[in-house]
């Protein structure tokens, strides 16, 4: 299960000052334009918060990016803050000029001379009677290539002549630029320094942690505040799959394969399963795993003093769950242990879905003697999975190595390292910070054209994601069906998707999306019709919305900020239906746990994404009366039958029947505004081998991926 959230980006740029004797400075913006001035060359975050850079009085080093360089006398130089865009920004003498190196985007294959050309248009902008002084390859002297431009001209707005010096080098696809700037009279005077400083790059292998850069998946990341967020007991997303791992996972083809079980059987009426574990397993501390660590890991998931509220989704089917749950039992009884490796389970029926669920990080594996060793455990966690955490850096990094003790096949990339809030994705991929990266849908456009040249890395599909808005089932004036109905009828979701989401998505008629099994092409849904939806208000029990108490919507967000989805609804409910919208935001990183256990709003915006693909994990997980993803409240005793039916029957056509018997009620009864299917776009690195755009969110991707090391020769 992956909650749905809107985010607001900010993008960090440089934009140099308007002197010509002042040193840049670094401002931020909330816009993407690639925006360039006079003395900027526009460059991208560097990813700072895991470039391994070491300044000296005199030499800069960054083995991340894989060169040096050496600050002559009479410089000055000052390394980036963090997110800065930028490596360092220089002073010439007592401000007689200024400059700054910096990453640029990604070559992309381009040649020395057409990058060293781009910066020229860059560095330009805005300078009148331009002349050329020097445009040429040179060598450096340890003998690597660079460009080199040195240009003059007169700045208007400056009212002063300004000479450029410009000099970029090329190292495993990334280009890196010096740039220096002042009157050519102060350039006579530091002409050898000048020139020294150009001369003293020097090109190394790119490392990172010590391991070279081709040995490294880099990815992006943010933080959660919620420690909750980190333990595979009470997380609402996919977990920390590198780490922990449950009884079976998914392979490539999407089918339930062994993990910390080696095998099971299945008794003749599908209610026991014989689990054999992997008798070789160790935790990541070289402790033996046995049938005692699942035990504990699901009886403490089931226990109500660890308040999770996704146990009973995804473990509820193994008799005695509930009753620990509730707090009527101190044990699962339907868990046996025959021997340290064969643990004996008993569900309540034959449910063929049943391995499924235990996928899901609710059903991973810790280490007793890690969890209860402090309430920071999680910082330091102690798993089976195919990597071990060796370092995470709250804000900056998580370091994650490849864990040799593995019993399976070992992943084939030896390091891990998520880079947190080190700018926006796009950016970071464009310059080689990262190599698999989220494309939004303001970037969509720009990628799917056949010209850029990052199509050709763009991976796409449509998600088994659904994102929705729920109804409160149980709170005026939302208990009345016709009400519910109104509000679907009198939202425009093709005007939303064209203008706010610009067509990436597919909308929605029901709860289903597009390749899940049970999907229906034929539903009809509920449409935009805002004439029938006033006329609904009229025949519900309210019979006016002046007799509707005030609305109130909950979504995730800071202050007063709305985003775009909650604008659009308050605007069309309110232009269509004449009722008022109250927005309350909530803390995104307490979001589920807050709306569900407090009173808040009728509305909530909402999402679901597949967590197997099966239709059981839609229908039956969020709208079965009293389905702990039932978040509001809807309950319908004919759904409830053909759900529970549904379940157990072993007919997989009559199954899917029955599923889409059970969607056409759910969208007539209208508990939710079903919106859109999400459109999955990635960008993926062409070194990057055995990527799968997967539409599972427990699909554990890194383990299958390996890099291509010619690449980086």
């Amino acid at each position: 299960m992956k909650k749905i959230l809107m985010a607001s980006l900010v993008i960090l740029l440089f934009v140099a000052s308007c002197s010509i004797i002042q040193k840049p400075v670094v401002t931020t913006t909330d816009t993407n334009a690639n925006t360039t001035s006079p003395g900027s060359y526009a460059p991208v975050s560097t990813a700072t918060a895991y470039v391994e850079q070491k300044s000296s009085a005199n030499t800069y080093v960054n083995e991340q990016y894989g060169f040096s360089i050496t600050i002559p006398s009479g410089f000055t130089a000052a390394d980036a803050p963090a997110d800065g865009g930028y490596f360092q920004d220089y002073t010439i003498g007592n401000n007689e000029g200024f400059g700054y190196l910096t990453p640029t985007l990604m070559t992309n294959g381009d040649s020395l001379e057409t990058i060293g050309n781009q910066a020229i248009e860059s560095q330009a902008t805005g300078l009148e009677k331009m002349k050329l002084l020097k445009n040429q390859e040179i060598t450096l002297s340890n003998g690597s290539k660079a460009w080199y431009t040195q240009l003059t001209g007169y700045y208007p707005s400056w009212k002063a002549d300004m000479e450029i010096r410009i000099t970029t080098a090329i190292n495993a696809g990334r280009a890196i630029t010096l740039v220096l700037y002042s009157n050519p009279e102060n350039f006579r005077a530091w002409n050898t320094e000048s020139d020294s400083m150009r001369d003293s790059i020097v090109l190394s292998a790119p490392l990172v942690n010590g391991l070279p850069r081709s040995q490294v998946l880099m990815l992006s990341g943010g933080e959660s505040s919620n420690p909750r967020e980190y333990d595979p007991a009470t997380t609402h997303g996919s977990g920390d799959y590198l780490i922990f791992e449950g009884l079976v996972t998914f392979n490539q083809k999407l089918e339930i394969v062994p993990a910390l079980a080696a095998g099971w059987d299945v008794s003749k009426d599908g209610t026991v399963y014989t689990f054999h574990l992997q008798p070789d397993a160790v935790f990541h501390n070289g402790k033996p795993f046995t049938t005692a660590d699942v035990v504990y890991s699901w009886q403490r998931a089931a226990s109500p003093d660890t308040q999770s509220d996704t146990v009973m989704t995804y473990l509820s089917d193994i008799v005695g769950v509930k009753e620990m749950h509730e707090g009527r039992a101190d044990s699962i009884s339907g868990l046996k242990v025959i021997d340290d490796h064969t643990l004996q389970v008993t569900i309540d029926a034959p449910k063929p879905y049943f391995l499924y669920k235990l996928t899901y990080p609710t059903a991973n594996i810790v280490d007793r003697d890690n969890v209860e060793s402090g309430s920071d455990w999680y910082r330091t966690p102690n798993g089976t999975g195919p990597y071990r955490m060796t370092r995470w850096e709250s804000m900056v990094s998580m370091t994650y190595e490849r864990f040799e003790g593995y019993y399976g096949a070992k992943p084939s990339i030896p390091m891990v390292v998520y880079n947190l809030y080190g700018g926006d994705d796009f950016r970071l991929y464009e310059d080689g910070s990262v190599d698999i990266a989220s494309v939004y849908d303001y970037n969509v456009e720009r990628v799917s054209d056949p010209t850029d040249p990052l199509n050709k890395e763009l991976r796409s599909g449509v998600s088994l994601c659904t994102n929705y808005v729920q109804f409160d089932a149980a709170k005026p004036p939302f208990d009345d069906v016709k009400v519910r109905q109104a509000f679907t009828l009198a939202f425009d979701k093709a005007k939303y998707l064209d203008v706010v989401l610009m067509n990436t998505d597919v909308p929605a008629k029901g709860i289903y999306p597009p390749a899940l099994p049970g999907f229906n092409p034929n539903l009809e849904g509920l449409g935009y019709d805002p004439e029938r939806a006033r006329q609904l208000i009229t025949e519900s029990k309210y019979g006016s919305v002046d007799a509707f108490p005030k609305i109130v919507i909950t979504t995730s967000g800071y202050g007063s900020y709305a985003d775009s989805l909650v604008s659009a609804l308050s605007d069309m409910w309110q232009k269509n239906l004449g009722v008022e919208i109250t927005v309350l935001n909530l803390d995104p990183n307490t979001f589920l746990e807050d709306s569900s256990q407090q009173d808040y709003g009728q509305v909530t915006t909402s999402g679901w994404c597949a967590d197997y693909p099966d239709p059981e994990n839609f229908a039956d997980v969020l709208f079965h009366t009293g389905a702990e993803m039932n978040k509001g409240h809807y309950s319908n005793p004919e759904l409830d039958r053909i759900l529970e039916q549904a379940r157990i029957e072993p007919d997989v056509s009559k199954r899917i029947e029955l599923y889409q018997q059970a969607e056409k009620i759910i969208v007539e009864d209208a508990p939710a505004l079903f919106l859109y299917h999400s459109g999955d776009f990635e960008l993926v690195k062409p070194y990057i081998q055995g990527y799968i755009l997967s539409p599972v969110s427990t699909y554990p991707q890194i383990r299958y991926l390996s890099i291509d090391q010619s690449y980086w020769k």
